[in-house]
This record gives C-alpha cells, sequence and structure tokens, in this order.
C-alpha cells in the first residue's frame, strides 16, 4: 500500500501538469492586452528555469531536452516573422517536431554523465549544428546558397505541419516511449516526469496554429522538466539509494509530527556481519533489500525507515505498543519464513536485467535470515521522541540478548 501511495504520487505531479494545462486552454479567457505578453515570455521563462535547476542538479539528459525545447521554440517565433507558410517557418516547425525528439533519443539511449562531464561539451556542438542546419534549410528560395530543393521536402506530408505531421509523430512517440521505458521498473520522479514532459510538449506542437495554446503546453514542458528533476533530488535527499525505504533524515522529520501517542520500533537483521563476511558485501545488499521490502509491507499504519547499516525502524502514529505489537510480529515472522535466492556470479546486478534472468535458471542455493525488534512508546506526557526511540535501542538490545529473531518491549 505505501508503495502504492509512493507511486501515484510520482505519477500524479506531471498528470496534474498535463491536466491543468489542458483545462487553461480550453476554457481560460483571453488575456488582457497588459499580460499578452506572457504568451511569448512564459515559455522562456520556464525553460530557461529548467535549464538552470538542471545544471544546479547536474542533470544532463533533462538539460539536453530543455535546451532542445528552448532553442526550437525561440527558432520556431523567429521564424513566424516572415508568415506561418513560409520557408523559414516549415523550416523551424519541423525542427521542432523532427530535431528536439532526436536529440531526446540520443539523450535517454546514452549512459546519463551529467553536465559536469568532460564530454557534454558536443551536446552544445550538435544544437548550434543543428540550428545552422535549419537556418539553412529556411532560406530555400531566398539564397542562392540553399537553392529551392528543400521547398518540396518542407511542403511534403511527411513533415509538413501543423498539426504534427506523421514523421514527427513517429519521432515524438520514438522518444516518448524510450523515456518510458527508462522508467521501468523503479518509476523514479525525474523518469516519470521527463516522459511526461515529452507527452506534454508534443501536445503544444499539435496545436501550434495556436499560439495561446502552444506557449501554455511549452510552459508546462519546462515546468515538468523543472519539477521532476527538484522531486528526484528531493527522493535521493529523503530515501536510501540501497533499499528505497525512507532515511533517517526523513524519519526525523516524521519524529517532528508526532502527537502524544505513538510506537517507535528498531529493528536490526541478525549476524549480519557474518553475512557480509561468508558471503561478501553483494549478498549483504541483498539481505538489506530483503528485510526493507518486508519492513515497507507492515500493516496497522506502520512506515518503515531505514535507520543506518543494518538498522532499521518502523513508526506507528497514534498507536499504542500494545496494538502495533502484532503486526511488528508478522513482520519478523515473514522475514524469518522468506527463502533468499543468493544472486549467482553470472547474474547481472542491473535491475532490469535481473529481473528478465529471474526464473530462467536454477536457483543453487538459498539463504534465510532473522531479525530481532525492539520497541518502545512514550511512558509519560512530554517524553521526547528521540528518548522513545533510544528506549526502543534499549529493547532491541534485550531482544539481541534473549536469543535474536523477537520482539522485545
Amino acid at each position: 500500500m505505501n508503495d502504492l501511495r509512493a507511486s501515484l504520487r510520482i505519477f500524479a505531479t506531471p498528470g496534474a501538469i498535463l491536466v491543468l494545462t489542458a483545462l487553461l486552454a480550453a476554457f481560460a479567457p483571453p488575456l488582457p492586452d497588459s499580460l499578452a505578453g506572457l504568451y511569448t515570455l512564459g515559455p522562456y521563462a520556464a525553460l530557461l528555469a529548467a535549464c538552470v535547476v538542471c545544471l544546479w542538479f547536474n542533470r544532463g539528459r533533462d538539460l539536453v531536452l530543455a535546451l532542445s525545447i528552448l532553442a526550437a521554440f525561440a527558432g520556431w517565433r523567429f521564424a513566424l516573422g516572415w508568415g506561418p507558410g513560409a520557408a523559414p517557418a516549415k523550416a523551424a516547425y519541423a525542427a521542432m517536431v523532427l530535431l528536439v525528439p532526436l536529440n531526446a533519443l540520443l539523450a535517454f539511449a546514452l549512459p546519463e554523465r551529467g553536465v559536469r562531464y568532460h564530454g557534454s561539451w558536443r551536446w552544445l556542438v550538435l544544437i548550434a549544428a543543428e540550428a545552422l542546419l535549419v537556418l539553412w534549410i529556411g532560406s530555400s528560395g531566398r539564397s542562392a546558397l540553399s537553392g529551392a530543393a528543400w521547398q518540396g521536402i518542407l511542403n511534403h506530408w511527411l513533415v509538413s505541419g501543423p498539426p504534427v505531421p506523421l514523421a514527427g509523430r513517429l519521432m515524438i512517440g520514438a522518444a516518448f516511449a524510450l523515456a518510458a521505458w527508462r522508467c521501468f521498473p523503479d518509476y523514479r520522479p525525474l523518469q516519470v516526469g521527463t516522459a511526461g514532459a515529452i507527452l506534454i510538449y508534443f501536445i503544444g506542437c499539435h496545436w501550434a496554429k495556436s499560439d495561446a495554446t502552444m506557449a501554455l503546453f511549452v510552459s508546462a514542458a519546462g515546468i515538468a522538466i523543472m519539477v521532476a528533476v527538484i522531486q528526484e533530488s528531493h527522493t535521493m535527499a529523503f530515501r536510501d539509494g540501497l533499499t528505497g525505504l525512507p532515511n533517517r533524515r526523513a524519519l526525523e522529520d516524521d519524529l517532528k509530527a508526532l502527537g502524544p501517542h505513538y510506537t517507535l520500533a528498531m529493528a536490526d537483521v541478525d549476524h549480519f556481519k557474518g553475512f557480509n563476511d561468508t558471503h561478501g558485501h553483494d549478498i549483504g545488499d541483498q539481505v538489506l533489500r530483503l528485510v526493507a521490502a518486508k519492513l515497507a509491507e507492515v500493516q496497522g499504519g506502520g512506515k518503515a525507515f531505514r535507520y543506518g547499516g543494518e538498522e532499521f525502524t518502523v513508526l506507528f502514529p497514534d498507536t499504542a505498543v500494545e496494538d502495533a505489537l502484532p503486526h511488528l510480529e508478522a513482520i519478523r515472522a515473514a522475514v524469518k519464513d522468506y527463502r533468499m535466492a543468493m544472486r549467482g556470479e553470472d547474474r547481472p546486478k542491473d535491475v532490469k536485467q535481473g529481473s528478465q534472468k529471474r526464473g530462467a535458471v536454477e536457483v543453487e542455493k538459498t539463504l534465510s535470515v532473522t531479525i530481532s525488534i525492539g520497541a518502545a512508546g512514550p511512558k509519560e506526557a512530554g517524553e521526547k521522541p528521540e528518548q522513545v526511540l533510544k528506549a526502543a535501542d534499549e529493547a532491541l538490545y534485550r531482544a539481541k540478548q534473549g536469543g535474536r529473531n523477537r520482539v522485545s518491549l
């Protein structure tokens, strides 16, 4: 249930941006003359802000997408000065629906190396070269250098628009498909938000005959990129990268919002050092992920956190210790009863490749792990959560001393 809520929140953000933009485009009254400049300046502001955020958080793929959209939109607005049916406007529109998704395809096909990667300058060269190519094509019929051959190509039904022609639909569809594939199986905010931004951008290009509609959707695409980068950075700050659980910083935030009644539990993997020493750190990481997955399924309103190392915390807001105890016992038993298949040396560490290979070969060895849990609640009014957490840690110590694989109060 917790995973479902988290997934819904991730998809809700780009979805809300898309729906709100569509409602504004369909029902919002025209802006007064004093604010009409927002249709022109809004996309630039949103896309420039997205570029700054991508630079700040070192997100190379999304910077390429934001820069490409910004350059294409700027070229389109500039080319409209010759009229929407002139060669410059047709060339600029073709760039919007062909070159932008092409850049997105290249960016998502290559590994993410960040903005500060030493080879990132090549993207600037590529975008500059594309701009020069569009200028050359757009001058068809106006310059002896470009000749008139491009006019026939620009008027062909495969590339002529708006609305988005077939070649553009295929290119944008391929870019969206690759971005969506990148979402699986983690569904992280950045991956989902970027795929949403491509979809929003496609809608804007489709309605390019309406300056206001296109400006709204292009602005929304920039906002979607910016929000996705910020959400991803927030997730990295408050989620543990190995297990996917909220981390200690997230726990500290939740502790500040507690009422007078709650339960805190500390859980520790039994003999964890032995797993690492005997089987290696890769197996130790598998153990931590297993325990985290089971703890994340806790019922009774509990929420699991990775406290650090092999220690986890489970928080039950507005729940007495005696009411939380059955749920802690259920989690302890679930961990004990689970037989963990050891990762073979030939099994890829990549999650996608590993999930594809799962079940294809016979499991050579399985392991079982157990956890010890200590639980405590506030004994008197005004007792601080830090004191309750310390009491839970002491209860955990008693569970260890009592033989492990048990819950102690």
